[in-house]
C-alpha cells in the first residue's frame, strides 16, 4: 500500500503569473511609460497634500483631515499594484507569490471599500457644512472625524478579509497564469478548478453592499447641497458652488465608473475585449489617485495657497509677505 502522502500535491501553487494586458503584449513598455508618469504624480501630490495638512494649523479641519486620509487611502492603493506592475510591463518579471498575490488582492479591495467610505464621509461634511454651517464643527468634531474613520476603515477589513480566505481554500489544479496586470479577487478565482460559487456570490454582496450603501449617501448629500445651492440669492454664489460641486462630481464619476465597469465585466461582459477590461481596471486604481490631489487641493484656494508659502523659496516668499503687507497698508 503506498504512503497516503505519495501522490498528494498542494492545493494552490506556490505563486502566479502576472500576464499583464493580453493582447497588447508588445506595446506595454510604451503604454508603462504613462502609467509610470500617473504614479509618480499621483504620489508627489498625495505626499505634498499631506504635507500641507500636517504643517498648517488652520487646515485641521473636517474638510482637510478627510483629504488626508483619502491621501493616505491613494497613496497604499496605488503604491500596492504600480510598482509590480511596471515590473511586469519592463521587465517581464510577471511572477507573484500565492500569499504574496492575497495579500495584494487585500490591499486593493480593501483600500478601494475605504476610499469609497472617504468620498462618503466627505460628502456628508459638505452637507453639514453647507445646510447646517452653525452646526459643522459640533457635528463633525475630532474625536467625530477619528472614529468614523476607523469605522471606514474597520468596514474594510471586515468585508474583504473573507476574500483572501475564500481564494485560500480553493485547489487551482496547477493552474498559474493570471491573465491580469495585478491580483484582482476574481482573475485569482477564476484559475480555480474547484467551486467558485461563494466567492462570487460574496464579492456581489460586498459590492453591492460598500457602492450601494456609499452612493446611496452621496447622491443623498448632494441633492440636499443642490436643494440648498439652488436657494442662495446670489447667481455668483451659485455659480461657485456649481462649479465646486461639478469638479466634486467628476471625482466621484472617476472613481465608481471604472470599478463597477470592472467589477460587471468579470460576471456579466463576456462580449467585452479583454485588454479594454484590463486597461479600464489599471485605470480605476491610477486615476483617481492622480486627479484627487488636483481636484481637491489645488483647486481649493486654502490649500493652493499654503503651497505657495511653505514650497516658495526664502526670498520670493519675503516677496510675498511683503507684497501682502503693502496691500494692508494700502486700504
Amino acid at each position: 500500500m503506498p504512503p497516503l502522502n505519495a501522490s498528494w500535491t498542494p492545493s494552490h501553487p506556490s505563486s502566479f503569473l502576472l500576464g499583464g494586458i493580453p493582447g497588447l503584449e508588445r506595446v506595454q513598455g510604451w503604454i508603462a511609460v504613462p502609467l509610470c508618469v500617473m504614479y509618480v504624480a499621483a504620489t508627489l501630490g498625495n505626499c505634498t497634500l499631506l504635507y500641507i495638512v500636517k504643517v498648517e494649523p488652520g487646515l485641521h479641519e473636517p474638510m482637510y483631515l478627510f483629504l488626508a486620509m483619502l491621501a493616505v487611502t491613494d497613496l497604499l492603493l496605488a503604491t500596492s499594484t504600480v510598482p509590480k506592475m511596471l515590473a511586469v510591463f519592463w521587465l517581464g518579471s510577471g511572477a507573484i507569490g500565492f500569499h504574496i498575490c492575497l495579500a495584494q488582492m487585500f490591499f486593493i479591495h480593501a483600500f478601494s471599500s475605504v476610499e469609497s467610505g472617504v468620498l462618503m464621509a466627505m460628502a456628508l461634511d459638505r452637507y453639514v457644512a453647507i445646510c447646517f454651517p452653525l452646526r459643522h464643527s459640533a457635528v463633525l468634531s475630532l474625536p467625530v472625524i477619528v472614529r468614523l474613520g476607523g469605522l471606514i476603515l474597520l468596514r474594510g477589513v471586515i468585508l474583504v478579509s473573507p476574500f483572501c480566505f475564500l481564494a485560500h481554500r480553493l485547489p487551482y489544479c496547477g493552474h498559474r497564469f493570471i491573465a491580469h496586470a495585478y491580483c484582482e479577487h476574481m482573475a485569482v478565482v477564476k484559475l480555480a478548478c474547484g467551486d467558485a460559487r461563494v466567492n462570487t456570490a460574496y464579492g456581489l454582496f460586498v459590492a453591492f453592499v460598500v457602492v450601494g450603501f456609499d452612493v446611496f449617501i452621496i447622491a443623498t448629500s448632494y441633492a440636499m447641497i443642490l436643494k440648498a445651492v439652488l436657494m442662495l440669492p446670489s447667481s455668483e454664489a451659485r455659480v461657485k458652488a456649481f462649479g465646486t460641486c461639478a469638479s466634486h462630481v467628476c471625482i466621484l464619476l472617476s472613481f465608481y465608473i471604472p470599478g463597477l465597469f470592472t467589477f460587471l465585466t468579470h460576471r456579466f461582459g463576456h462580449d467585452v475585449p479583454h485588454h479594454v477590461h484590463i486597461m479600464v481596471a489599471i485605470l480605476y486604481l491610477l486615476v483617481p489617485p492622480t486627479l484627487n490631489p488636483i481636484v481637491y487641493g489645488a483647486k481649493t484656494k486654502t490649500i493652493r495657497d499654503r503651497v505657495l508659502t511653505v514650497f516658495l523659496i526664502p526670498g520670493e516668499r519675503g516677496q510675498l509677505l511683503c507684497h501682502k503687507r503693502a496691500l494692508v497698508f494700502d486700504q
